[in-house]
């Protein structure tokens, strides 16, 4: 599996477009600022066709590790953004040949 960047996002959309690099990259920065802030303010990004963005709330724990030093902690409830593929998307991935020696 091959991990894309933000980076590697704008040139593909470069390449597709063939606007400016600068006004491309601006643009996908004002993209994800804004499902950022929607997201802070509690609301649902919903991209037909692709999927949504939610919040999900997350339960605290009176004892957990810290996988790091192993230490015991405690963690309060929190929210953390979640993502549900659309069903175009999810058609389009169904398709994918799988490979069986990973």
């Amino acid at each position: 599996m091959k991990k894309v960047t933000k980076f590697d996002l704008v040139d593909a959309v470069y390449e597709d477009t063939s606007y400016d690099k600068k006004v491309v990259q601006t643009v996908i920065d004002s993209f994800l600022e804004q499902v950022k802030n929607s997201l802070k303010n509690s609301s649902t990004i919903e991209l037909r066709g692709f999927g949504t963005f939610e919040l999900r709330l997350r339960k605290g724990k009176e004892t957990a590790r810290n996988p790091k030093t192993g230490d015991k902690v405690s963690v309060a409830p929190h929210y953390v953004a979640a993502f549900r593929s659309g069903q175009e998307l999810k058609k389009s991935l169904w398709e994918l040949p799988v490979d069986n020696n990973q």
